[in-house]
């Protein structure tokens, strides 16, 4: 930023430091010089016995399903760098999603409205040029972080977990019968499985990787601040400019229990000669009057954010060692259409959960037993699409600076029109192929002209590869309904027998988008 000493004299203090941070962890992603580090090795030797059957690395995220785990009388230990605290930022969310919550004995109804901070109707999806579309019910829920993992860390050690904090993970040692999980202080734990909780960033998921650079990136910057005009609704997707600087903008904002927050966020590859996220800041800032109709003067912040948020073609991960099972964002199985998950971690608790408890019981704990975990998902693989037709490439020919505007515009009209059992699955990261094929056919023949238009910004590759997961995506529907109704005839199978085929059922569920009725 150009004057940046003054303009965070605005902000709480910190806040530069924590920008300049992450501007350095951003570019060493771009030129790929984070350093690999080798934290998971293997030994033939066994490792005897174990003192845990868990240990969750990672507790922010983690402690939930350590907390689902430990009440189901398992012996669960968590690490966490820090100290497990949820953070001051709302987490935003349908307040149908949260009900698995309760299902799962996790919180009590009276637990989860305490930790709903706000909730709030209708949100807009607005486009540049295009009429606003209003919906009720999504994304309306503004869950306050601190009460939430603050309920569940309590309800993990109630249940008897052992929780380590300030303990950084440092490696782990795989064993033929367990893992020996090791933190910069020296602690060693001995457990049958090790769950990495610890993020996009993970040691593990990026020696899994082999430092592999993402291959999308959503960057967001923005705020909670006092000051705006009294507003009850919320922005769920907003676009009023045109592209700039190679790069489509798009806005969210939700009221807050101690303000407004607004997000700016933009969808991109990690080029090395991509914007840093001081120059995001300071579009932010620029535009944000004109967003919220607001002098930035009136305006009192509580807090300011920014990040970036890698993506992988290749989601969910799957682990290639024994024992150890990814879980939350170091799993990647958020859409890359979005940049948080929470969301993809309620989504996808209970058939987590279950799925361990099943793999604990009948010791399916080799990699491939734990692969079935994070199955292939092609209503996971057909949002790549999307992410790439709000990109721009950077050496690609000049595109209108209008044209990303013009297809949502008429995307969204077209799903809008044929009513909520379309439009209201997509706007939760859940697609289904009888929406998708009657959203996309309907767009092609009232808006052939947009549809060519963005066929040379995709690529014939893009498409073909596109067109094995859409396809994917109507099989993965058919067999999810015939296998279910074999569902009540696997009783008397082994116990491992059984493991496989819950997790295909939950494979053909999940990834069909069929998850959104259970």
């Amino acid at each position: 930023m150009s004057e940046q000493p003054s303009v965070f004299e605005k902000f709480p203090s910190g806040t530069l430091a924590r920008l300049q941070r992450a501007d350095q962890m951003w570019q060493a992603l771009k030129e790929n010089t984070r350093p690999l580090v080798e934290s998971v090795q293997e030994s033939a030797a066994p490792l005897g016995t174990t003192d845990w059957d868990v240990v969750v690395s990672g507790g922010t995220l983690g402690v939930p399903i350590a907390a689902i785990l430990a009440q189901k009388q398992w012996r669960v230990a968590v690490l966490e760098r820090g100290t497990v605290r949820g953070r001051e930022q709302e987490w935003n969310i349908s307040r149908s999603e949260l009900q698995v919550l309760c299902e799962l004995e996790l919180l009590s109804p009276e637990e989860l409205e305490e930790a709903i901070a706000t909730e709030f109707n209708p949100v807009r999806i607005s486009i540049r040029g295009g009429e606003d579309i209003w919906v009720r019910d999504i994304l309306n829920v503004g869950v306050y972080p601190v009460t939430l993992i603050e309920t569940c860390k309590q309800k993990f050690l109630q249940a008897g977990g052992k929780l380590l904090e300030e303990e950084p993970f440092a490696g782990v040692t795989v064993h033929p019968d367990g893992v020996e999980v090791k933190t910069k202080t020296g602690t060693t734990l001995k457990s049958r499985l090790l769950l990495d909780s610890m993020g996009h960033f993970s040691p593990i998921a990026s020696q899994a990787r082999q430092g592999k650079k993402p291959d999308g990136v959503c960057m967001v910057v923005g705020g909670c601040a006092q000051g705006f005009e009294k507003n009850e609704s919320g922005d769920l997707f907003a676009s009023f400019t045109p592209i700039l600087n190679q790069c489509q903008y798009f806005w969210e904002a939700f009221p807050a229990r101690d303000g407004r927050t607004t997000y700016l966020f933009t969808y991109m590859d990690a080029d090395p000669r991509r914007f840093s996220l001081s120059f995001f800041l300071d579009e932010y800032l620029r535009l944000l009057p004109e967003y919220q109709n607001v002098d930035l003067e009136q305006l009192q912040w509580q807090r300011l954010l920014f990040g970036f948020f890698p993506s992988y073609r290749q989601s969910p991960i799957r682990y290639p060692w024994h024992r150890i099972a990814p879980i939350g964002d170091s799993s990647s199985t958020q859409s890359p259409l979005s940049f948080g998950g929470f969301g993809a971690m309620v989504r996808h608790l209970k058939r987590l959960s279950e799925g361990l408890d099943e793999a604990l019981r009948c010791d399916a704990l080799r990699h491939g037993d734990l692969a079935e975990l994070h199955p292939y998902q092609p209503s996971l693989s057909v949002t790549w699409l999307f992410q790439q037709a709000m990109s721009v490439d950077l050496d690609g020919t000049d595109m209108d600076p209008d044209a990303i505007n013009r297809l949502l515009r008429c995307v969204f009209a077209e799903m809008d029109r044929l009513g909520e059992k379309v439009l209201n699955p997509f706007l939760q990261d859940v697609v289904q192929f009888q929406p998708l094929s009657v959203a996309l056919l309907q767009t092609t023949l009232r808006h052939p002209q947009v549809v060519r238009e963005v066929i040379p910004q995709l690529g014939i590759e893009t498409l073909l590869d596109w067109s094995r997961h859409y396809v994917g995506l109507g099989a993965y529907s058919g067999l999810y309904f015939l296998f279910k109704q074999f569902q009540g005839a696997i009783a008397e199978l082994p116990p491992q027998q059984k493991y496989y085929f819950h997790r295909l059922l939950d494979a053909y569920c999940y990834g069909s988008g069929q998850d959104y009725y259970c």
